[in-house]
């Protein structure tokens, strides 16, 4: 595996703070009315969350040089194809819960900073395993990629769409901890027991509008709920994405970096994603290719570093791989739409 050692060098890090912290800002000033963000708003946001990423890639690449620029890109594109997967997810989370249109954006700005935190706690502990179990870890990380990429072979992309959340251990555990009320009212995710009180007298009938409500000083809605789920799926989903850039570099600031500008584009890139996702029938089989691939990678440079048998993968062929096995995906989608939805008709058929 490729390792850069260019540490932790006070610039670098300044440097990719203030772009971190100044997208979480815009993004937090452009985004705060509960409105849905329109379909040619999310891409222009997209385009520039990609072109903040690569403003960092073009500091790398002035001061640090091409291998460790490549090292951000093909973390940076991994993580950003893997994340597809999990913001369809996502979108059957919504749909369960009835999330207004309206209110998606909020939970997933919340979810985005959960899974910042997140991400650092699982980068800070990939790294450390693979300093101290060195190749052999390696090789257990190669597994643990490929063994996601089996179960989302095996899985499907209807799975999501027919699971109830509310057997969803988040769910269960929100509702063992505070007292639900079961309408979504506002952005709120919680509210006061003077706010419960106000809802209970508008009803007419409180016990069968919204049944018998236990007291308490604080409630939770149906959006903190839905946030709960979308927080631990995410958790789920970094256990699979975390080893597979880890894959692509040893040094922490640039996995975690490359997820970090990954990460903040996730929220308009969803609003893309849930207008496209009927044309993007093939991308799923493309992040199954590319965990197969980076399961591959990591599992020959460790062996390399066990048995030097002299064969392993650079950082710039790894980049080429995963913009062509994306680019096919995205054509293949456009090209072959029909399979897939005649299928969808054959199933509605029967």
């Amino acid at each position: 595996m490729v390792s850069t050692h260019i540490g932790f060098p006070l610039e670098t890090v300044l440097v990719f703070a203030g772009l971190a912290i100044g997208a979480l800002f815009i993004d937090l000033m452009m985004h705060r009315d509960d409105k849905p963000i329109p379909l040619k708003s999310a891409i222009y946001w997209s385009l520039f969350w990609v072109s903040i990423a690569f403003v960092f890639a073009g500091f790398l690449y002035v001061h640090h040089g091409k291998e460790v620029a490549s090292l951000f890109v093909t973390g940076y594109a991994l993580e950003k194809v893997l994340s597809v997967d999990n913001l369809f997810v996502i979108m059957a989370i919504f749909s369960w819960f009835s999330v207004p249109d309206g209110y998606r954006h909020r939970i997933l700005y919340w979810g985005i900073i959960g899974a910042i935190v997140f991400r650092g706690i699982f980068v800070a502990i990939g790294a450390s395993l693979i300093a101290f179990g060195g190749p052999w870890m390696e090789v257990g990380f190669a597994l643990l990629v490929a063994a996601s990429a089996v179960m989302m072979l095996r899985g499907g992309s209807d799975e999501n769409e027919d699971e109830d959340y509310s057997k969803h251990i988040a769910y269960r555990a929100v509702k063992k901890l505070f007292p639900v009320w079961p309408k979504i009212k506002g952005h709120a995710f919680f509210l006061k027991q003077s706010e419960v009180d106000e809802e209970l007298n508008k009803a007419e009938n409180a016990d069968v509008t919204v049944g018998r409500i236990t007291k308490a000083a604080i409630y939770a809605t149906p959006l903190f709920l839905c946030l709960a789920v979308v927080e631990l799926s995410d958790v789920m989903f970094a256990f699979d994405s975390v080893p597979a850039v880890i894959a692509v570099s040893k040094e922490p600031l640039i996995v975690y970096s490359a997820m970090m500008f990954a990460i903040l584009g996730l929220r308009t890139l969803y609003f893309v994603l849930e207008a496209l996702k009927q044309y993007l029938v093939h991308l799923e089989k493309a992040v199954i290719a590319l965990l197969f691939f980076i399961a591959f990678k990591l599992g020959l440079n460790a062996t390399n570093h066990i048995f030097h048998h002299g064969y392993s993968i650079e950082a710039t062929t790894s980049l080429y791989v995963v913009i062509v096995v994306l680019a096919i995906g995205i054509i293949a989608s456009l090209v072959f739409p029909e399979k897939e939805e005649s299928d969808n008709q054959k199933s509605n058929n029967a």
